[in-house]
């Protein structure tokens, strides 16, 4: 029998979703292939893999999608791994070059500049180096490891994490990625071992911590801190309220077509509606 097929974002960020299918008892049971956060979307969309870890705004965007319950990737406040860097205050910027590997934060930093800053700027797609969004902008929408990495005292310039921001505005926690899959891919048979990965990385911060250190110059103490103050990985009732206020005020500023309620996989059957 073929594996469960399966994209995942090649972030810090995912890393505990996963660590128990590289470590733990989930070890060797899915077919595994890391990519960037869009590329998962589009690999999903595309039928060549059973489920991904998607961007939020793209379960509005791929029909027939239903979501792994009580997982994600969201953050209760400040999420520090995704930012706006900017060169002026964001009350004067007219121009953002914005990250094309994202499409959850190019959405929440347009939602937030247009809903709530009241600003008429132009968008520009541009390739995750921020000097080089820097020279074409006023802004540069950074996320991921390459935001972690960003010094905060950068001269001259103002860094706004949009997560912040967003629960500035809203008063509720920001959902940046969940797992996602086709209603017929069977999401409700593997859901608890989807939980248990998730639950064996949260339980193993700090091997986590000390393998992504020294890849990303960080300490393993920053890395830890992230992980387990920064980033939530549940899909509790106060993210999903901040989801579907993300959904709605997507589809006010016609971010996305139309508004998909939030279906989940069941155990044991095809889906449920939430």
């Amino acid at each position: 029998m073929a594996k469960f097929r399966v994209s995942v974002v090649r972030y810090l960020n995912t890393a505990p979703l996963v660590w128990g299918m590289l470590h733990g008892r989930e070890q060797g049971r899915f077919e595994m292939e890391f990519t960037l956060p869009a590329r998962c979307a589009d690999d999903l969309r595309a039928g060549k893999v059973d489920a991904g870890i998607i961007p939020s705004i793209e379960y509005q965007r791929i029909e027939g999608l239903e979501i792994i319950p009580n997982i994600s990737i969201a953050s209760k406040d400040r999420v520090k791994s995704v930012v706006v860097v900017a060169k002026k205050h964001l009350e004067e910027v007219r121009t953002v070059a914005m990250d094309n590997s994202s499409r959850t934060s190019v959405a929440l930093a347009t939602i937030l500049l247009r809903k709530f800053y009241k600003q008429d700027f132009i968008a520009i797609p541009a390739d995750p180096d921020p000097a080089a969004m820097l020279r074409r902008a006023d802004a540069a929408l950074v996320i991921g490891d390459p935001a972690l990495t960003l010094s905060d005292s950068s001269p001259g310039l103002y860094t706004y994490d949009l997560a912040a921001l967003w629960k500035k505005f809203t008063g509720l926690p920001f959902v940046f990625a969940f797992w996602a899959g086709h209603r017929d891919a069977e999401l409700g048979r593997l859901s608890a071992a989807f939980a248990a990965s998730r639950d064996y990385g949260v339980a193993h911060t700090v091997d986590i911590a000390l393998e992504y250190a020294p890849r990303l110059g960080l300490s393993a103490e920053e890395i830890k801190i992230y992980l387990t103050q920064n980033i939530d990985y549940t899909l509790d009732e106060d993210n999903l309220n901040g989801l579907r206020l993300f959904f709605r005020l997507a589809r006010e500023l016609e971010l996305v077509g139309g508004q998909r309620e939030i279906a989940f996989a069941a155990p044991g059957a095809l889906g449920a509606k939430d």
